[in-house]
């Protein structure tokens, strides 16, 4: 392999003047005339593909209306809105004479809706098929009698509070219970050699309503009536809680969602099982925004102080930083005069200091660079030779960015436009205070006092200083006071009493999820790394494409490359379901309760989701995040208005003139997010970072120039920073400085040397051991109790237990006869062996 284009590297510093008057005459020429040549050569390879402009994204809890609604369907679906359409029409003719949808008065289109519903109620498939893509029709917005994109996505609204109001979304969910159980389906889709679109037809139809219902109802407006937002409360009621003694409805999805991953149903159109779980899961918890507001809530009702910042406004205000600029001139000076002829310019000194800086969003002089800089890059392509999961090389202070054009101010001119100072308050945990406490008193009196933080006695006057201003940035999480009060309860049951537990959504879901919590993560991950781009394609791996899939394969090659963006596109937006759902998830169940948050937290890792998100990252993640893997002219509402164009190369390749892929950057995000969940605070999960080597992978996700993205990076690579010697810390200053800038700081943290007294090897396993053990006796504390408490009261007295009277199913009577026949009397006992075994 071709060693890596360093501006300079490579060259003697004797011969490295341009001019040639050192020791090395003509050699010092050819050095550096090879070395410019290297240095354009590297310029022209990666300038195209490395740089990267700002990106101007804006996180939220999903991408716009539209845009929600388009990734719905696939491509190879688009036919049927057409078919949609027709059945729809066939049925309205039948009910209503000389009118359109559209012209009826609301009261004649719920008689309408009523009639439809009724019709649903037959036996025959084809018959119920048809009346369901009527009503799928009316969800899609009548697009038949609509003029604009505009009008169909306000009558889909339209419609779908009007479905919802007539109780369409109950029915359809005994056509969904119906369908998840029939056997018939199921064999047929397992018998077949290769799953197509068709097997799915009547779920996909189902499962398009339920989500358009979710999906318009949970938008909120300022113009919504007064109706709307009560409906919208009784349905986030609804899906929220158990009604008619079902489970929640998100439990039945998980449930699909297992069974499509053990291979008892490949027909099931798992994209759109995914879009819906994650839809119904941000309903009825909450997204983000609200996420933040329940957090201030729980706050004040335990007490606490409040938050000193919203990290959401905090991060919206960063600026992205960028690689490393290098440009040609900057490689000629570099191969110029001699490090020590360098030192007495002073004007050269300055110049290259403000080529070289990079990752500083302050443009500030970083303290910590070396006097000759072509040494240093030397240095840093030395310290991130490691090779990745792939074998490639990272390389991020080598990536050129294009020099600005004479016209613009010099780079010194921005220090105006930055504040001084970091952008988060600092923060000291309790454990922080006790921990210098108990040095500073080792180190000057000789012995400790444990847990007390106030008594500071014989110690010097700036040890009085340092421990009010820990004190003065303190922060007391929920967890902490929630961890206290499980360590009271599991000390103190009799005394303590039962605790009252508030019957949330969230403490439902958990509820519901408990027993089978590890088949769902297991279920979840397995279908993302098989949309994972870096995975490969292999025979034992889940077919996550059967509802993308046409019934008859592409003989074309436009319809070949229609169908593999369509596929691509599809793998996209499972992706972005199952990051988003898992992030959601983590978020709401620490804040309900931290040992369910680690709960699902546990399994997540035993089941390898921190290898898995690293090897999502193995890749060009610039070229995914710009990936554009859709055909604008086939988005929905877009489609159904204009007539499908005749298939081109240039209609596949018309695509949005955006300049990063939404979802996608969205994905990225939400991965990075989940990675920082699992590993922050956990040195056995740092030290799995380090051992599957996420630095060179996670360097290299910095050349994306969005400033929440870079930030979830450094702080990934802040937690494990102690681990990786100090040789790539040396050869990493300027990430090491963007970390400074960016991440929030804890005051005694010795993440940049590695001294941490909670660093070290042995505690690993005992660290998962002991955490562990809690989240066991939490659950079995909380949720076992009725059946094997070992403080509830036994009757032993056999007249009393026999005299007890038990509520019996109402059709006990007509069986109970037949039980007896066939499980006792039918059944052979033998006494003697019953007695010698008791």
């Amino acid at each position: 392999m071709e060693d890596p284009a360093v501006p300079g590297a490579g060259v003697p510093p004797a011969n490295g003047n341009g001019n040639g008057n050192g020791n090395g005459g003509s050699k010092g020429k050819q050095a550096a005339a090879k070395g410019r040549e290297a240095f354009r050569s590297q310029r022209r390879e990666s300038e195209g593909s490395v740089d990267c402009p700002t990106l101007e994204f804006e996180y939220g809890d999903a991408d716009g209306h539209a845009a929600e609604l388009s990734e719905l369907y696939s491509y190879t679906e688009n036919l049927e809105f057409t078919n949609n359409r027709r059945c729809f029409e066939e049925d309205f003719k039948t009910q209503v004479q000389g009118k359109e949808w559209l012209e009826l008065e609301e009261d004649a289109q719920k008689t309408y809706v009523m009639g439809l519903l009724d019709r649903l109620e037959v036996v025959s498939k084809e018959r119920r098929l048809k009346v369901a893509r009527a009503v799928l029709y009316l969800a899609q917005g009548t697009f038949g009698e609509c003029d604009s994109e505009v009008d169909v996505l306000h009558w889909s609204r339209y419609n779908c509070f009007l479905l919802y109001q007539m109780g369409t979304f109950s029915a359809f969910l005994e056509l969904l219970h119906m369908e998840i159980d029939n056997s018939q389906a199921c064999s047929s889709a397992l018998r077949k050699p290769a799953v197509s679109i068709a097997d799915s037809t009547e779920l996909r139809v189902l499962l398009s309503v339920m989500y358009l219902m979710v999906e318009n109802i949970r938008l909120e407006r300022e113009t919504d009536p007064c109706g709307w937002r009560t409906a919208r409360e009784t349905f986030r009621t609804e899906l929220s809680f158990s009604m008619h003694n079902e489970e929640p409805f998100a439990l039945l999805l998980f449930s699909m969602v297992t069974k499509f991953c053990s291979g008892l149903a490949p027909h099931f159109p798992i994209k759109k099982v995914l879009l819906l779980l994650w839809k119904v899961v941000m309903f009825t918890l909450g997204g983000f925004e609200h996420l933040q507001a329940l957090k201030i809530q729980k706050r004040a009702e335990l007490g606490l102080p409040p938050l000193a910042e919203d990290s959401i406004q905090v991060v919206k205000s960063m600026r992205a930083a960028s690689p490393p600029s290098y440009t040609l001139d900057l490689g000629e000076s570099q191969l110029a005069p001699p490090p020590s002829k360098l030192r007495g310019r002073r004007g050269s000194r300055r110049q290259l200091l403000t080529k070289q800086d990079s990752l500083d969003i302050y443009n500030e002089r970083d303290l910590f660079k070396t006097e000759e800089p072509a040494a240093e890059e030397e240095e840093e392509s030395a310290g991130d030779g490691e090779r990745t999961l792939d074998g490639e090389l990272d390389l991020l202070e080598q990536d050129p960015l294009v020099p600005p054009p004479p016209s613009q101010a010099p780079l010194s001119a921005e220090r105006v436009a930055f504040p001084k100072g970091l952008p988060w308050a600092p923060k000291v945990r309790q454990k922080d205070i006790e921990h210098f406490l108990e040095m500073s008193r080792n180190k000057f009196i000789g012995f400790t006092l444990g847990q007390d933080t106030d008594t500071l006695v014989g110690l010097p006057r700036p040890i009085h200083e340092s421990v009010k201003t820990l004190k003065q940035h303190k922060y007391i999480s929920i967890a902490d006071v929630q961890i206290k009060n499980e360590e009271e309860l599991e000390k103190c049951p009799m005394s303590l009493g039962e605790e009252v537990v508030p019957e949330t959504p969230c403490e439902v879901l958990y509820q519901g999820m408990l027993y089978s919590l590890p088949q769902y993560m297991i279920a979840l991950l397995k279908i993302l790394l098989a949309a994972a781009p870096t995975s490969k394609a292999k025979t034992d791996s889940i077919n996550i494409l059967a509802d993308v899939l046409p019934e008859e394969m592409p003989i074309t090659v436009l319809q070949s490359m229609k169908l593999g963006i369509d596929v691509n596109r599809h793998k996209e937006i499972i992706v972005k379901s199952i990051s988003t759902l898992l992030l959601l998830l983590l978020k709401h169940f620490k804040l309900n309760h931290i040992y369910q948050f680690e709960y699902v937290s546990q399994h997540l890792v035993f089941a390898n989701c921190i290898p898995l998100i690293l090897k999502f990252f193995n890749q060009n993640i610039l070229s995914y995040i710009t990936a554009k893997n859709s055909i604008s002219v086939l988005d929905y509402p877009c489609c159904t208005i204009q007539d499908l164009p005749e298939l081109t190369t240039e209609s596949l390749e018309a695509g949005d003139n955006n300049q990063f892929c939404w979802r996608n950057l969205f994905s990225c995000i939400n991965l990075l997010r989940l990675l920082n969940k699992l590993t922050k605070w956990k040195h056995s999960r740092t030290m799995m970072l380090v051992v599957f080597k996420s630095a060179p992978i996670l360097k290299r996700a910095l050349k994306v120039k969005q400033a929440m993205l870079q930030l979830y990076v450094l702080k990934l690579l802040k937690i494990q920073t102690k681990y990786l010697g100090r040789q790539w810390r040396k050869s990493n200053m300027k990430t090491m400085s963007a970390i400074y800038q960016k991440v929030r700081h804890r005051m005694n943290d010795d993440w940049a040397y590695g001294n941490d007294i909670d660093a070290r090897p042995w505690d690993f396993q005992a660290e998962e051991c002991t955490l562990r053990a809690n989240i066991e006796a939490f659950n079995s504390r909380r949720y076992d109790r009725p059946q094997d408490s070992e403080f509830s009261p036994v009757d032993n007295c056999l007249q009393s237990v026999l005299g007890q009277r038990l509520d019996l199913p109402e059709d006990f009577h007509y069986s109970y006869e037949l039980w007896l026949e066939r499980e006792v009397f039918s059944q052979p006992i033998c006494w003697e062996e019953l007695l010698q075994n008791h």
